[in-house]
C-alpha cells in the first residue's frame, strides 16, 4: 500500500521520540491507589497533549489521573457517524529497566542476529517473527540492550498520533468521529481503574496495542493475582528448636509447590499458568504475589482453589505458621462479549483488507485496557502494532509492520465513516 511508505518517516520520527521519554509504571504504587504509578507519565501525556493541539485538536482534555482524551471532529457531511474509539497505553513495563532508553535502528535488515550490549541479542534462528522481516527493506528498531524499547505500547501510539495528522492533512477523506484514549498504568493491571467513563462517547473501542503485522485479538486471559502473606514466629536462631516458624521458609515452601510444569515459561497457546510475581519477608512476616491466568472461568476457579489448598497444606507443615490469602480478579476474557457484536471485528478485517493486510486471530496470553473497557460494556478488540518481545531488554519493532498498522487505522476510520 503506498500510503504507508509516505508515512514511514513520521511514523518513525514520533516513535524515537517516544520511546526517549520514560514513562515506566510501578506495580506497587499502582496497587496503593496512585494513579498515574509515576510522575514520568504525566511527562509523556503532556508532550500529547501538546502534540494534539499543534495538529490543531482543540478537544483535547488531560485529567487529574492522566487519563488523555481527544477527539477528531467529523468531516462535513458525516457528523451523524457513529463514533468509535482507539486507545493506548502511555506507559511501559517495569519488568525491565526503562529508563534512557536509547533506540538503535537496524536499517536495511537482512536476517542476521541483532546483537545488543550486556550479553543480549536478538536471532532470527529462534525468532520467526523477526526473520520474517529480512530481506524486505525494513527497519529493525531496538534498545542498545541495557533497556527495553517501550514499544509497548508507544508503537501504539505513534501509529494513532501518525494517522491523526495524515486525515488532518487530507481533509478531502470523508470520515466520521474519532475519539482518542491514552491511558496511564496499562501495565500494572489497572489501567481502567479510574477511566472517565462519563466523557467517552464511543460505544465501541478498538485497543491499538498487539504484535505481529495482521494479529488480530478478540480473546484473552482472565486474570487474577492473590497476594499471601506468611505469618511465623520468630526466636533466637541459637535457641530456635521447636520454637521458631520461618515465615520465608513457609513462603518459599510455598512458590515450590506451585506446579511448574503451569508456569509462563513451560505454556503457550490456551494453556492457563501460576506465575509468583514478588516476594519479601523475615522470619516473623513474608508476602508473596501470584499471578493466574486461564481463559476458560471454571478453570480459573480450580487454579484459585489449588492456591487455597497448597497454603493450607503448606499450613499443616509449619505448625504454628499462619497464611492468609487475598484474591482480587484483574480483567476477565472479552471473547464472550465481543462474539456478541461482531461487526466490530467484521469493519476490522475490512479495514485491513483494503490496507492490503492479511489478518489472523490470535488469543492474547495477557490482557490489554480493552479487557477492562468490553467489562464496562464498551467492546474492544485489539490490533496490532508491529512491535515485538514486549518488557524484555530484546524488544523490537518492525517499521514496515508499523507502517501497516497506521495503513489499517486509516481505513479503519474511512469503514467507520461509511456506517
Amino acid at each position: 500500500m503506498e500510503i504507508q511508505k509516505d508515512l514511514l518517516e513520521p511514523l518513525l520520527r514520533r516513535f524515537t521520540k517516544y520511546v526517549s521519554i520514560d514513562s515506566q509504571s510501578n506495580s506497587q504504587n499502582a496497587d496503593n491507589g496512585i494513579m498515574p504509578s509515576t510522575e514520568n507519565q504525566w511527562v509523556f501525556a503532556r508532550t500529547l497533549l501538546e502534540e494534539f493541539k499543534s495538529l490543531g485538536i482543540i478537544d483535547a482534555e488531560l485529567d487529574g489521573n492522566c487519563y488523555l482524551l481527544a477527539r477528531l471532529p467529523a468531516t462535513p457531511g458525516k457528523e451523524e457517524s457513529l463514533t468509535f474509539g482507539l486507545c493506548s497505553h502511555i506507559d511501559t513495563s517495569g519488568e525491565a529497566p526503562g529508563s534512557a532508553v536509547k533506540p538503535q535502528f537496524h536499517k536495511n535488515y537482512d536476517g542476521r542476529p541483532i546483537i545488543l550490549r550486556d550479553g543480549f541479542s536478538i536471532d532470527p534462528k529462534s525468532d520467526s517473527d523477526l526473520a520474517s522481516c529480512a530481506g524486505r527493506g525494513d527497519t529493525i528498531i531496538t534498545s542498545d540492550g541495557t533497556t527495553l524499547l517501550g514499544a509497548d505500547d508507544k508503537a501504539g501510539i505513534a501509529g494513532i498520533m501518525t494517522m491523526l495528522e495524515y486525515l488532518i492533512s487530507h481533509p478531502e477523506i470523508p470520515h466520521g468521529p474519532v475519539e482518542i484514549l491514552f491511558s496511564p498504568d496499562e501495565e500494572t493491571g489497572h489501567g481502567m481503574d479510574k477511566v472517565p467513563l462519563d466523557r467517552i462517547r464511543s460505544k465501541a473501542f478498538y485497543t491499538v496495542d498487539g504484535g505481529q503485522e495482521g494479529e488480530l485479538e478478540i480473546e484473552c486471559f482472565n486474570a487474577w493475582k492473590c497476594d499471601l502473606m506468611f505469618t511465623g514466629i520468630a526466636a533466637h536462631l541459637g535457641t530456635a528448636r521447636g520454637k521458631m516458624v520461618n515465615a520465608l521458609t513457609m513462603a518459599a515452601s510455598f512458590i515450590s509447590a506451585l506446579p511448574q510444569q503451569e508456569s509462563p515459561e513451560t505454556t503457550d497457546g490456551y494453556e492457563g499458568y501460576f506465575c509468583p510475581l514478588e516476594a519479601e519477608g523475615t522470619i516473623e512476616k513474608a508476602r508473596v504475589s501470584v499471578l493466574l491466568r486461564d481463559f476458560d472461568r471454571a478453570n480459573m476457579e480450580a487454579r484459585l482453589d489449588r492456591i487455597d489448598v497448597i497454603a493450607r497444606g503448606i499450613e499443616a507443615r509449619f505448625p504454628g505458621g499462619k497464611i492468609k490469602v487475598a484474591r482480587s480478579q484483574q480483567y476477565l476474557n472479552m471473547k464472550e462479549k465481543l462474539e456478541a457484536a461482531p461487526h466490530l471485528l467484521s469493519r476490522l478485517q475490512e479495514a485491513a483488507g483494503r490496507a492490503g493486510v492479511e489478518t489472523y486471530l490470535k488469543p492474547i496470553r495477557g490482557g490489554t485496557d480493552g479487557s477492562r473497557l468490553t467489562e464496562m460494556g464498551i467492546p474492544t478488540p485489539n490490533i496490532f502494532t508491529g512491535g515485538h518481545n514486549f518488557h524484555s531488554r530484546t524488544e523490537w519493532a518492525s517499521l514496515l509492520q508499523m507502517g501497516s498498522m497506521v495503513g489499517v487505522l486509516i481505513e479503519l476510520v474511512k469503514v467507520w465513516g461509511e456506517q
